[in-house]
């Protein structure tokens, strides 16, 4: 919806009010007011300018005290209507959000069939929604292997889901593909797989940066890793050639429909991490999940002692 259509709406809205007899003060108190609200949803809500916002119509609400009032976010054929709570008296604008907690997606991300590194059945689980191209990534994955699945050990299972970001990493949707084909026969030499390839991003870049060699070199490594494992490597072919992304892309729309921007993306128990934290502060998140289960974290980690002078 255009600006022009927006300031339409609105006027149409005050000339209704105007049809209840309101006073010439009273429709300025009223534009006031509204400016006022605007400003305020603009300024507390980081509203981008291009973004147009529209009050609708107030209604009582289930809130003492508060009238219900929509407020209509749009830019170009976008639109989110959001619910506002306005006092009875004008003075105060709330946001009121209700939660579903039974169908939270946090609590719902599918893992049916991925592979599983550590106990599978673990009370406490870690879903990384990764990028096999990111740096970042691969800063967290080394935080987390070995140093992180060493320190809980069957304690927790550790998850990962596909979100290459294609626009930026020219190779990392090739990577989850030929990853996702070793993990259709073994799910060991796809953690390899993953290991391989987080360790050695540059490698695979290469210096030129030509994306055609680095698919090579990708589908290089994964028949490598298929030979150690003696994996059906006919199969493997198949696969790797056919370079079927659906699954891929699956997981990629999973990972926008809960709101994820970038990689890493780390899920403990549904609680939420955003990029690549240091060990020692994803343990707390993963301590905190382990005690709601029940179950008592290991000892913090206790620092290395100096050597004795003399030794």
């Amino acid at each position: 919806m255009s600006r022009i259509h927006l300031l339409t709406g609105l006027l149409a809205l005050s000339l209704v009010a105007g049809c209840k007899a309101q006073s010439a003060s009273s429709a300025t108190s009223d534009a006031a007011l509204n400016r006022r609200i605007e400003v305020m949803v603009r300024s507390q809500f980081g509203v981008p300018p291009e973004v147009s916002v529209a009050l609708g119509q107030r209604k009582p609400s289930q809130i003492s005290g508060y009238d219900s009032l929509p407020i209509t976010l749009s830019h170009g054929a976008s639109k989110k209507e959001v619910d506002f709570l306005i006092s009875t008296d004008n003075s105060k604008l709330a946001r009121l959000e209700t939660f579903d907690l039974a169908k939270d997606p946090v609590f719902n991300i599918d893992v049916a069939g991925r592979p599983i590194r550590g106990n599978p059945n673990a009370k406490v689980t870690v879903i990384n929604f990764d990028d096999l191209q990111c740096p970042y990534c691969a800063r967290m994955h080394s935080s987390l292997f070995p140093e992180t699945l060493d320190r809980y050990k069957d304690k927790v299972r550790f998850i990962y889901k596909d979100d290459p970001l294609t626009e930026i990493h020219p190779w990392a949707m090739h990577a989850a593909v030929d990853a996702n084909c070793i993990a259709s026969q073994n799910p060991q030499t796809y953690w390899n797989f993953v290991d391989y390839v987080h360790a050695h991003g540059q490698d695979v870049s290469g210096p030129d940066r030509n994306v055609q060699k680095s698919y090579a070199t990708l589908d290089r490594i994964a028949r490598e890793e298929a030979t150690v494992a003696k994996l059906d490597n006919a199969k493997l072919d198949a696969c790797i050639a056919k370079q079927d992304d659906s699954q891929v892309k699956a997981s990629a729309k999973e990972a926008e429909s809960l709101g994820i921007e970038g990689t890493p993306a780390v899920f403990v128990d549904g609680e939420r991490i955003n990029g690549a934290l240091p060990a020692e502060q994803v343990w707390v998140v993963i301590d905190r999940a382990l005690r709601a289960a029940g179950i008592e974290p290991p000892p913090p980690a206790q620092p290395a002692q100096p050597a004795a002078k003399g030794q």
